[in-house]
């Protein structure tokens, strides 16, 4: 839930980088010193290639 919601903001504050131009620059300028530390490790989470069923765990007991 927490990764969610982290990906929701830094798409929200510096969604331009990957493509995605929400926020006004002004604004995004100004939140900028608080995400500059996790935008290396959030580009790597956003960029990389996925399995669609990589979100869900499925336990499959007994198979």
């Amino acid at each position: 839930m927490r990764a969610s919601l982290e990906t929701v903001f830094m798409v929200s504050v510096v969604g331009d980088m990957v493509g995605l131009p929400i926020m006004p620059p002004y604004y995004s300028l100004r939140l900028l010193p608080y995400v500059v530390p996790d935008v290396a490790l959030w580009r790597r989470r956003v960029l990389r290639e996925r399995e669609f069923t990589e979100h869900h765990e499925y336990h499959l007991h007994g198979v």
